[in-house]
């Protein structure tokens, strides 16, 4: 597998505080896992290494939209699956909705409202901008917004690779049916192999 490091870049699906960090949304209402919590130190060093060779690290942040009195826009099927989010989650500018320490600051934050990262937002013309035709795909969750993202990219002739243990759902037979599922869009790589592959 061969790509030009100059002309790539690492994608984290949200990747935030109020999906990961224990005082956040998710974290408040028990929502964690294992596999989830551990990605922000395996991609770390992803995104120094790839900026290293002059590469860009772009942060895709799920947002929920405040409406009239400040509780979110969310549609319907999510608030049935997570009713606990609530005014103030994933806010843009608010503490929940910020990328974690861990990987903080991104080249470029993209709001998305749904699950893909390409889905009505700046994605796109970011990477045409930047002339980037890779995209290193990591996050959460695999078949959600990860999966989603991948698709989409697939389906607009952008290149990916997916990030095999850089992504992460709260059950680990889900993230590896996903696998499976995504073999026939994109490549995948651990995130060793593609730390490997950038030094």
């Amino acid at each position: 597998m061969t790509f030009d490091p100059a002309r790539s870049a690492l994608l984290t699906i949200d990747l935030q505080n109020d999906f990961l960090h224990p005082d956040g949304a998710y974290g408040r209402a028990g929502q964690t896992a294992e596999a989830i919590a551990a990605l922000p130190a395996r991609i770390a060093p992803l995104a120094a290494a790839l900026r290293a060779k002059g590469g860009t690290y772009i942060s895709a942040q799920f947002t929920l939209v405040p409406g009239p009195g400040g509780a979110p826009l969310i549609a319907p099927h999510l608030k049935k699956l997570r009713p606990f989010l609530g005014k103030g989650d994933f806010a843009p500018g608010a503490w929940g909705h910020g990328l974690v320490d861990d990987l903080a600051p991104a080249d470029y934050t993209v709001e998305k409202v749904a699950y893909s990262a390409l889905y009505q937002t700046r994605l796109e013309y970011i990477l045409r901008a930047l002339e980037i035709d890779t995209l290193i795909v990591g996050g959460i969750v695999t078949n959600g917004g990860v999966a989603s993202t991948v698709r989409d990219a697939h389906l607009r002739n952008i290149h990916t690779i997916l990030l095999s243990d850089g992504s992460a759902a709260f059950k680990g037979e889900v993230h590896e049916a996903t696998l499976v599922s995504l073999g026939s869009v994109t490549p995948q790589m651990t995130c060793a192999q593609m730390l490997e592959a950038l030094t």
